[in-house]
């Protein structure tokens, strides 16, 4: 027998010998086993932590690194004067794993002496940005941050919070104000956020710390907060970009992160039906290492991003950084709070699931119209999305001559 199929058998026969035993024998059985198992991690080496720089300023991004942005806000970060920055990030089995200064595994995420090493080496910084609410001393039964926080205050670091998307967005208050919106009563994933969105809500309310939010949306779920614009290097997603339809059909991509929140089920229906009319080739990519994205968004000519949550976040900065034709359902508040923030347009084609279907037909009527629009992108990303003014909405937070 092999030695998989074997190992398999034994964890079977187990189960089943516990399912026969007397609940306490069961209880205690238990126990013992999860004690076996974290002797391993007892006397094992701690994972390394990086080294504390010097400077005036020291940021602690963290715990989870959503499409890479806490390292990317870090570096960012490590460029303003005086500071210096360093992003963790817990990391899953089966989730792809972005760029980090450090992170951990979470067998290792939920072991006493790593927390306790862990938190001593937090408290080493000045400055904390908390991802999501998040903890990040470790795994010890808590919901939330909210205890770290108080922690952190006296500790005399200053914390702030950030929040991406899904962890603040209120699904109910979505639902009253986009008619796209993904949410409804009684779905799984729609109850969960709800109370996730509500309980957190009240936290941020009674923390008194600076809030951040990732996309400009996420402003009316959270009042006050400051828009800290995700960050992204251009060059790769440039680099790998061929010329527009420059090949025999033109390439159509979606990469659904979150195929429900997206809307991945219209962007298939829609899009498979014109690959079947010969209009187009219809990509939909899953499995893809973030290393390898920029040749697949490069080697497409038109991306379709979501059209039903009303916003634009990194997947958009990274097909508007490859200068390709971004479709997506941005809405007109996002719209006009960017141009108030900015004074810039946001140059994604507008899109539902109603409008999808004929406006990928318009943009191929016209090709060279189409390509002349796809060169806005680079250059709204190159001045908003590059980490510049990223680190400029941190600056205040930071400042350096505060903490002199």
């Amino acid at each position: 027998m092999p030695d998989r199929a074997r190992a398999d058998v034994q964890v079977s026969t187990a189960r089943n010998l516990r399912d026969h035993l007397p609940p306490p024998i069961a209880r205690t059985a238990g126990a013992v086993r999860r004690r076996l198992k974290g002797l391993r991690y007892s006397y094992a080496q701690l994972p390394t932590f990086p080294p504390v720089a010097d400077t005036p300023v020291r940021l602690f991004v963290g715990p989870t690194n959503s499409a890479g942005q806490g390292y990317a806000w870090a570096r960012a970060a490590d460029t303003i004067e005086g500071v210096s920055a360093t992003s963790f990030s817990l990391h899953r089995k089966g989730q792809f794993q972005y760029a980090d200064d450090y992170g951990v595994p979470l067998t290792w995420f939920g072991q006493p002496r790593w927390q306790r090493a862990q938190e001593q080496y937090v408290l080493s910084y000045t400055h904390v940005l908390m991802e999501s609410l998040r903890p990040l001393f470790g795994a010890r039964g808590l919901k939330d941050g909210s205890s770290e926080l108080v922690r952190l205050k006296e500790a005399g670091i200053k914390p702030a919070l950030l929040f991406h998307g899904s962890d603040i967005r209120l699904p109910s208050r979505h639902a009253q104000r986009e008619r796209w919106s993904p949410f409804t009563p009684g779905d799984p994933l729609t109850d969960r956020l709800e109370v996730q969105a509500s309980r957190f809500a009240e936290i941020v309310e009674a923390a008194d710390v600076p809030v951040f939010v990732s996309t400009v949306d996420l402003l009316e779920d959270v009042p006050g907060a400051h828009w800290l614009p995700v960050a992204i290097d251009p060059a790769p997603w440039a680099q790998a970009a061929r010329p527009l339809f420059s090949t025999g059909r033109p390439v159509v991509v979606h990469v659904p992160s979150n195929a429900q929140l997206k809307g991945s089920d219209r962007i298939d229906e829609v899009l498979t039906g014109l690959a079947d009319k010969g209009l187009v080739e219809y990509r939909r990519i899953s499995g893809v290492t973030h290393s390898e994205m920029p040749a697949v968004i490069g080697d497409a000519d038109i991306v379709v991003d979501q059209l039903r949550i009303g916003l634009y976040g990194v997947a958009a900065a990274e097909a508007l950084a490859a200068g390709r034709l971004c479709v997506s359902y941005v809405g007109s508040a996002v719209r006009d709070r960017v141009r108030s923030l900015t004074g810039r347009e946001v140059p994604i084609v507008e899109a539902d699931p109603d409008s999808l279907g004929s406006v990928v037909t318009d943009l191929l009527s016209d090709r060279t119209a189409a390509a002349e629009r796809a060169t806005a992108g680079p250059a709204f990303v190159a001045e908003l999305h590059d980490g510049r003014r990223s680190a400029r909405a941190l600056t205040d937070w930071l400042d350096p001559k505060e903490s002199l």
